[in-house]
């Protein structure tokens, strides 16, 4: 349980940024990246590639990738939503850590 206070400072400060999760129902990994961002109370909004094929168009245009899931960041910047090289495919700090540089470096898709 998060108490007031506690919350990780990168998730405060992406609270007054817009995250759209691009994701599809059927995705394993969107599901743990929607999670780990409910659980931050990091507020999102969730972006279904396979109801809006103009998303997905833009999803491929922009990051040259099909893979979901991608976070984009106050619609400039892209960030991975899955770490397949690690273990559970998804670090949690590792993320986060990632979001924070998207929200304070230059615009460009951010990778570990």
């Amino acid at each position: 349980m998060t108490v007031p206070g506690d919350e990780n400072p990168i998730a405060k400060r992406l609270a007054s940024h817009d995250l759209a999760v691009y994701s599809a129902d059927w995705c394993p990994d969107c599901t743990r990246l929607k999670a780990l961002l409910s659980r931050e109370r990091i507020p999102h909004r969730v972006v279904d590639v396979d109801a809006d094929p103009a998303a997905a168009d833009r999803l491929v245009r922009e990051t040259g990738k099909r893979a979901i899931p991608f976070i984009l960041v106050d619609g400039r910047v892209w960030v991975r939503g899955y770490h397949r090289e690690v273990g559970g495919r998804l670090n949690p700090a590792l993320l986060l850590k990632e979001l924070g540089e998207a929200i304070d470096g230059p615009m460009k898709e951010k990778r570990p």
